[in-house]
């Protein structure tokens, strides 16, 4: 896999507002360095200790984002560092981001994720449990999480109109939660979706991040 010339080429196809996580899990260090070398900043990874191990080995300005589902346990091993994290599903996941952050004297960055695919595997809020916690009292003492935007996984699937129909869900439920929790908050404006498969459409449909791994470093490696 030519790694450096898939980063350019697929750079050169997303427009300008829209930024590339490169999904280095499973992958080497020096695969992450090739990438590096063309000036590629952010990096996704689903294993805390491995991005934990991968931030102490590669370049100071690297931007971390955590993209994998996150147990409560494992918090600590990335929260000195990460940058953003995708994929918060619950209330109790929030509050030990929050515990966390404070422990190390920092505000930490978050997405929702929300379940938009049929497929029942996928995980993620509805739009009603996000809402109970955004107006929870729990929600309003946490003072070291900042949420700035949704994240979603569609369907794997062929069909793609029903691809199209469900990132444009997650584009509704952005709106709305904008125009009912972050109305005076700029720094709610991020939307996460869009893989190798399907991040063309993501684009299309108001993606402000995609989460490319495959296109650019090749099929992962499973341990």
């Amino acid at each position: 896999m030519d790694i450096q010339n898939s980063i350019k080429e697929i750079l050169s196809e997303l427009p300008a507002g829209v930024k590339l996580v490169a999904v280095s899990k499973t992958k080497p260090v020096e695969d992450i360095r090739q990438a590096y070398e063309v000036g590629q900043r952010v990096f996704g990874e689903n294993r805390p200790q491995e991005m934990a191990v991968k931030s102490r080995e590669l370049p100071q300005d690297i931007e971390w984002h955590m993209i994998g589902q996150l147990q409560e346990k494992n918090v600590k091993y990335i929260a000195p560092f990460v940058r953003l994290i995708h994929s918060v599903d619950s209330l109790k996941l929030l509050q030990k981001i929050d515990r966390e952050a404070e422990k190390n004297g920092r505000i930490i960055d978050c997405l929702l994720e929300f379940h938009i695919a049929e497929e029942m595997t996928k995980s993620g809020l509805s739009f009603e449990e996000a809402r109970h916690i955004l107006d929870s009292e729990e929600y309003a003492g946490l003072n070291h999480v900042r949420i700035v935007g949704v994240m979603g996984i569609a369907t794997y699937t062929d069909n793609r109109e029903q691809i199209r129909a469900e990132f444009h869900h997650l584009k509704q439920i952005f709106e709305k939660l904008e125009v009912l929790f972050f109305t005076d908050k700029s720094y709610f404006k991020e939307i996460s979706m869009g893989m190798s498969e399907d991040y063309n459409i993501a684009v299309e449909e108001g993606a402000t991040m995609v989460r490319i791994g495959s296109s650019i470093f090749g099929s992962r490696i499973y341990k």
